[in-house]
């Protein structure tokens, strides 16, 4: 197999696609939110990048937030595109962001070059594992980083009584007049996308298919799914026309014709045992112990 044809292959493609697009991710917003206000009819948006990096109507909503009590985060090692409140949650996390991208891609790239089946599975193995860390990772630490922001509320913020609060990752809320929801970005579409073609790779980690097998592999895999319930359903029928102990016909017959057998040899047996024995003339006397007939 030349080299050309060895990249063609499913479990090695897939990877490199994979880490294409997480590289592409780190370069889009990851994660978004629009909220309405009273005073914003018409709505307002930001998006979240995996580095330190706010767009949309970035200025709006801070002096919004800003009523509540609610700050943007501090990154710490970077300066951010935006002003830092000085009571701001640190999130120095955010600053390393890209990082477990460019790692994961780096896995992605290995896997497609690597020499041997052995380290391919096992770069393989890695990246589906470092890919399923970033896509949860990332997301696990924006929620608690929102709970925590939600709970620091500034007590010298214009509007008083607000209760603390935690905004939703994915889905939509209301604090005091101000409503948002919040969801995927671009990047994190592109994310979880690398995360499908790096578990199908895996699966297919001891297949030689290349991407032009992928039509005949699919169909492979409808006719086993189709097979199999068709199967299912002729054993069902097997069954309900076995005997009442749920075994098939055939092999109640066959116990039942053994049983029957048994029983006939252990009745002639028994028989031949009982009888009389019998001579020329007829049957023979049974004798006492006189020797005269009884």
């Amino acid at each position: 197999m030349t080299r050309i044809e060895r990249f063609a292959e499913i479990r090695r493609l897939l990877p490199l696609v994979a880490a294409a697009l997480l590289l592409v991710a780190v370069l889009l917003p990851m994660w978004r939110i629009t909220l309405e206000a009273p005073q914003y009819p018409d709505g307002m948006l930001v998006e979240l990048y995996a580095y330190p990096r706010l767009e949309g109507d970035v200025r709006e909503i801070q002096g919004l937030n800003r009523y509540v009590g609610f700050y943007y985060p501090d990154p710490v090692y970077l300066e951010p595109n935006y002003d830092v409140h000085e009571k701001a949650i640190a999130v120095p996390e955010w600053s390393v962001g890209p990082l477990p991208f460019v790692a994961v891609a780096a896995a992605g790239v290995f896997v497609a070059l690597a020499p041997t089946v052995r380290k391919l599975k096992l770069g393989l193995a890695c990246q589906l594992v470092g890919t399923i860390t970033v896509f949860a990772g990332m997301f696990a630490f924006i929620q608690y980083r929102l709970h925590q922001a939600g709970h620091a509320l500034d007590p010298d913020a214009p509007m008083r009584g607000i209760e603390p609060f935690t905004p939703p990752l994915l889905g939509s809320y209301e604090i005091a007049n101000i409503s948002g929801v919040a969801w995927f970005g671009p990047g994190g579409y592109l994310t979880a996308a690398a995360l499908v073609l790096v578990v199908v790779a895996f699966v297919l980690r001891d297949s030689e298919a290349t991407i032009g097998d992928a039509p005949a592999l699919v169909a492979e895999k409808s006719d086993l799914v189709r097979n199999g319930s068709r199967s299912t359903g002729d054993d069902s029928s097997d069954r309900r026309d076995g005997d009442s102990s749920g075994r098939p016909e055939s092999v109640a017959s066959r116990n039942a014709t053994s049983d029957a057998t048994g029983s006939d040899d252990e009745s002639t047996s028994q028989t031949g045992s009982d009888a009389p024995a019998t001579t020329e003339n007829g049957p023979q006397a049974t004798r006492g112990d006189g020797g005269e007939p009884r």
